[in-house]
């Protein structure tokens, strides 16, 4: 079988990194971002900057689309140059090359504005006990409710996809990610607890994004492991992208720091 082509943008970041480990011997992998990366194929280029980028798209198939300012509460100008502009660039030099599909890495943090909203505040906090018997995860059926601008600017990105999916074709997989940690160790707060993502669980649903049926257009997915506590519902991921999460979180946690995370 002929390896995919795959392009993946901010390949020198953490999650990048995973991905690259993981997923070098399954496919073609050329990574786009503005420091090399050791072992692949790397195009140096600012995702602000379309004509910068744009060699980097030739003979690609897929995108994996990780480039952004990752943190949760950066400020507005950062924010918009590289996850809203550099969104649109990542889309548009897909288009000009004819991508056929880009896996944007969205995030929790798109409906963050529900963790204020009991009972789910109650397994964010950790107030374990205060949580009903009865309560279900939130589906991907709740409405875009961002927490900070950078959520606002993942809503943004899963509308570039809907808009590139209809007018030009490119079928478009959001994947909201969970918490991925350095040290893959979710037993440091309740956050981690309910949002952890294995560095494993990640590589497959990325790797079933990737491979998906061509028949899927758009379409979002929550992806964290199948942990005990969860905000989030991955049984769409599961039903529909084949994801089968091999790791899950245990039901308390020591605190401690963590230096090294996205969420």
């Amino acid at each position: 079988m002929v390896k995919k082509n795959i392009l993946i943008t901010g390949g020198a970041g953490l999650v990048g990194s995973i991905l690259i480990k993981n997923l070098k011997e399954k496919f073609n992998i050329r990574v786009l971002d503005q420091k090399k990366v050791d072992g692949v194929e790397c195009h140096l280029g600012n995702i602000n900057d379309l004509e910068s980028i744009k060699p980097a798209f030739d003979g690609i198939d897929t995108v994996v689309h990780l480039a952004a300012d990752r943190r949760v509460h950066g400020d507005w100008n950062s924010v918009l140059q590289n996850n809203i502009i550099g969104a649109y660039n990542i889309y548009e030099a897909s288009k000009i090359s004819k991508v056929k599909r880009i896996v944007f890495a969205s995030s929790q943090h798109a409906t963050g504005g529900f963790y204020e909203v009991e009972p789910y505040t109650f397994i964010d906090k950790g107030d374990f006990e205060s949580l009903p018997k009865n309560y279900k995860p939130l589906n991907e059926e709740v409405r875009i409710r961002p927490d900070s601008y950078y959520g606002v600017s993942k809503g943004f990105g899963e509308a570039l996809g809907s808009y590139y999916s209809d007018y030009f074709d490119i079928s478009s997989i959001n994947i909201r990610i969970g918490f991925v940690i350095s040290d893959d160790d979710p037993t440091f707060s309740p956050i981690g607890l309910n949002l952890w993502l294995s560095h494993k669980d990640l590589s497959q649903i990325i790797e079933k994004a990737i491979n998906a049926s061509d028949s899927i257009k758009f379409d979002t997915f929550y992806a964290t492991s199948d942990n005990y506590w969860k905000i989030w519902s991955i049984d769409k991921a599961k039903k529909i992208l084949g994801f089968d999460p091999k790791d899950s979180a245990p039901k308390s946690f020591t605190p401690r720091d963590v230096r090294d995370a996205d969420k």
